[in-house]
Formats: C-alpha cells, sequence, structure tokens
C-alpha cells in the first residue's frame, strides 16, 4: 500500500523555498512513500524530483486562471497561467493527464476555482481534492466531499505543503498504481487521513514570496 501525499511544493514555486532534498527526507520521516509535486505554474520541480525520488513521483502543476486555479496531474509539459478554466483543461486532457480541482469552497483563498464555473465543467473533473491540510474550516471540507459524492468525482488529499513539516498533514492510503488511468483506479480505493495544519503555516509562505521578490 502507497501512503500518497497528493499535493506538495517546492521551492520552484514561487511562495515556497523547501529544496527536493529536504521533501525526499521528510517523506522517509514520516512513511509517505507516493507524492504529487503540484508546484505553481511550472512543472519543473516535479520532473527533477522523479530522478531523485526513491518512490513515485506524479508530475502536476497549480495552474491559476481568470476563474481560480485547477490542477494537471500526470503532465508532460508546463500549462501557461491566465488561460480560461476551459482552455486550461481543454490543454491538460490534451496530454492525456487528469483534471483536479485543488482546495475547493476554501472560502480563505482567492485563488479557489469558481463553483458555478465547476459545475460547467462536471464531465471533464477526474478527482477532486476534498481535504486539504491548509483549508482552516472543516466546513469546506465537507463542502468538497458532498460535492465529489453528488456527481461521483474520485476524491483526493493533499497537505498543500509550502514547508517540510506539513508534508503528511494529509494523505490516501491507496493500492500501488501504474500509469494514469490505474492511478484513478487505485485513489477510488483510497482512504484519506490526516490533519488541518497550524494557520500560521502561511507565514512561512509569505516570507518565501516576499524573500524572492525580493
Amino acid at each position: 500500500m502507497l501512503k500518497a501525499d497528493l499535493h506538495i511544493h517546492t521551492t520552484y514555486s514561487m511562495d515556497c523555498d523547501m529544496s527536493l532534498p529536504q521533501i525526499i527526507n521528510r517523506c522517509l520521516e514520516t512513511g509517505i512513500n507516493c507524492i504529487a509535486i503540484a508546484d505553481h505554474d511550472t512543472i519543473e520541480g516535479a520532473l527533477k524530483m522523479q530522478s531523485l525520488a526513491p518512490f513515485p513521483v506524479i508530475v502536476a502543476e497549480e495552474i491559476l486562471t481568470p476563474h481560480g486555479e485547477i490542477m494537471g496531474m500526470f503532465l508532460k509539459e508546463n500549462i501557461p497561467s491566465g488561460l480560461s478554466a476551459e482552455e486550461t483543461i481543454a490543454r491538460i486532457k490534451a496530454q492525456d493527464a487528469l483534471v483536479c480541482i485543488p482546495h475547493p469552497f476554501d472560502v480563505f483563498r482567492h485563488s479557489v476555482l469558481d463553483s458555478n464555473i465547476a459545475e460547467t465543467l462536471l464531465g471533464q473533473i477526474d478527482i477532486v481534492e476534498v481535504f486539504n491540510s491548509r483549508n482552516p474550516l472543516l466546513r469546506c471540507s465537507a463542502k468538497a466531499q458532498i460535492f465529489a459524492l453528488k456527481y461521483g468525482i474520485t476524491k483526493s488529499a493533499g497537505s498543500d505543503a509550502h514547508t517540510p513539516y506539513e508534508i503528511g498533514n494529509a494523505y490516501v492510503e491507496m493500492p500501488e498504481f501504474n500509469g494514469k488511468d490505474d492511478f484513478l483506479n487505485a485513489l477510488e480505493k483510497g482512504k484519506i487521513s490526516g490533519h488541518r495544519s497550524n494557520p500560521l503555516v502561511h507565514l512561512g509562505s509569505a516570507w518565501a514570496r516576499l524573500k524572492k521578490q525580493l
């Protein structure tokens, strides 16, 4: 069985300075043995992590659209930010990759995909992140669960880690998989576990962003 944290950032994100070796070491400490690297608007860190990590690494990307963020999983090429939600999804599908909606219904994030837009895209959404450790309100996670169940969409979870000690705060215990389609089947059989991160972790992201701007 895998213990998969399916939403982690690296120093390749503008608001994170966590190195790839730091992530690997922390995963080994916590028993996480599968990760999705989902940096903002780049897959460079995820591709490099694939060649370094002693466990499976899914190449993902959080892509900012005018209506909020969409995550592509099993990507082969970068997808630029600023495209419409429809065009972003079309580019994900063109790579034979999966469409995931990260941290839906989180009322504290400006980057949440608009729920009305999400409903118009239902037939193209493969995964909904129903538990994100950086989401401080349980009722937002509950809404994501209801949304996924209502429309029969596969559920996922991730720590959204931007600092080492967040890694593993949310994870899915799931069977091993081979490729994108097998991953989706394995994820459907998974069990989500974890807890919310201390809200102060957002200060770490703000500090990393400021350092990079300076």
